[in-house]
């Protein structure tokens, strides 16, 4: 039976994408669990529209997501956190918490576009690859 994906669906394909599965699979599984819709013609006809506005989508989103990056280039962020007498923190910086820094600072930039070798355990200026650019982050010990 062939079958449009509605989810991505690891092993056999992803979202919009049309695949020959047995008719068990089908009706037991991906269409129970809203993962696929049958292939109909009209079925198809609708995937190439969603396709070409998904795509639309994605183009602007990556658009502004280089936007984003290409504003916060260079950017100094100092953050304040606690930290023992040694100058090393408690609680260390990790990928999730420079995202929700970026955030604050109005740049929404996904986890996955930041570099970061290890968490950052101590205090003074890190420099953080995100993406093409870069982010000098300087922490400071909270008073």
């Amino acid at each position: 039976m062939k079958v449009i994906l509605i989810k991505d669906v690891p092993g056999l394909g992803q979202k919009y994408d049309v695949r020959e599965v047995k008719d068990g699979y089908a009706r037991n599984f991906l269409i129970p669990q809203k993962m696929a819709e049958i292939a109909t013609p009209s079925a198809l006809k609708s995937l190439a529209e969603k396709k070409i506005r998904a795509e639309q989508e994605r183009a602007v989103k990556k658009d502004i997501l280089e936007k984003m990056i290409k504003d916060i280039n260079g950017m100094r962020i100092e953050v304040f956190r606690k930290v023992n007498e040694k100058g090393h923190l408690f609680d260390a910086v990790d990928k999730k918490d420079i995202a929700e820094i970026l955030k604050e600072k109005r740049a929404e930039i996904p986890e996955k576009m930041i570099s970061l070798e290890t968490p950052i355990k101590e205090t003074g200026e890190h420099k953080v690859k995100i993406g093409d650019g870069e982010v000098i982050l300087i922490i400071l010990p909270e008073k």
